[in-house]
């Protein structure tokens, strides 16, 4: 079977401090449906339980990961995601949340809200209670082109003038600690301090803003157990094969390219413009690269976030 380049039409949503466009996604808050082609119309959750070949068969009870763009105009709420064993006995059966940041773009001198300074629960549990979040959270200052890993547990928030290619598994599980009293539709938006406290990690300055390269070839951003993240920037030709064959995986080191090569991939066009496999792809594009025969080749100059389930996914 050969491989497919399928473009989904995103699911956009308006939110209080900004937009979100779910770009890949089949969840019940966000199914997207491809935008041309044969599989014209059917949305990615349809196509997971009919045509599972087009993912590798992976065996999983759904569709692992879910991509979003997100455009902050005004701060998101001061947050905390559960991981899947919390998630899972205390939301239906949902995953929990392992999510990463590409950043897209940014003001200048932009920050993130990324770990807290508490050194116990306790004290987690007081500062909280007494809304003392200035001295509770941690900023950490970024620029287009960085990326962090987002583990759960992790207190975080997207501040106002950042734009990120965000790579997660697929859930819609957010518990806000904070968020500035704000009002939506003359209400305050639901918090969710219980879950929070029970969830965050202590400590919480693990982790760390990577700068990414922007030198040629293929690099690996990130690797866990629910995905593995590359930055590949292409000056002139990239045959994916060839790159993934000098690339070896931090988490699993004996991931060959053929592994890799034999699942499906999520990649997003975030600059210039080029080829994929002779079709012509722009700045601003995703669109998921189905499992089968056959190789991936690029040309142009431009740079590309791709994204793969993990195997054990």
């Amino acid at each position: 079977m050969d491989k497919e380049i399928l473009f989904f039409e995103p699911v956009h949503k308006e939110m209080i401090w900004g937009t979100e466009d779910w770009v890949i996604a089949a969840h019940n808050n966000g199914d997207c449906k491809v935008k041309e082609g044969k599989f014209k119309g059917k949305t990615l959750s349809e196509l997971w339980w009919d045509r599972l070949d087009l993912f590798g068969n992976m065996e999983s009870d759904r569709f692992p990961l879910l991509l979003k763009v997100i455009d902050a105009k005004d701060d998101l709420s001061i947050q905390v995601h559960p991981d899947d064993a919390y998630a899972s006995k205390h939301e239906n059966g949902s995953f929990g949340k392992t999510e990463c940041w590409y950043i897209l773009d940014c003001k200048e001198d932009a920050t993130l809200v990324i770990g807290h300074n508490a050194k116990s629960r306790e004290e987690l549990c007081k500062l909280i209670d007494n809304h003392n979040f200035k001295y509770l959270i941690k900023e950490v200052p970024i620029k287009k082109g960085d990326f962090v890993q987002i583990p759960p547990g992790t207190v975080h928030a997207i501040k106002g003038g950042v734009k990120i290619l965000e790579t997660q598994q697929n859930s819609d599980i957010t518990y806000r600690v904070y968020d500035y009293d704000r009002l939506q539709d003359g209400k305050p938006r639901q918090m969710h301090v219980e879950q929070s406290k029970a969830v965050i990690n202590i400590p919480g300055d693990s982790t760390k803003i990577l700068q990414t390269s922007n030198e040629e070839g293929l690099h690996e951003l990130v690797a866990c157990d629910h995905y593995t993240v590359y930055k590949l920037n292409v000056r002139n030709q990239a045959d994916l094969r060839e790159e993934l064959s000098k690339c070896t995986s931090s988490n699993e080191p004996d991931l060959s390219a053929d592994d890799v090569m034999s699942g499906f991939l999520m990649i997003s066009v975030t600059d210039g413009a080029g080829l994929i496999n002779g079709k012509p792809i722009h700045a601003g594009q995703t669109f998921l690269v189905t499992a089968g025969e056959g190789d991936i080749t690029f040309g142009g100059t431009m740079t590309l976030i791709i994204s793969t389930p993990a195997q054990s996914s």
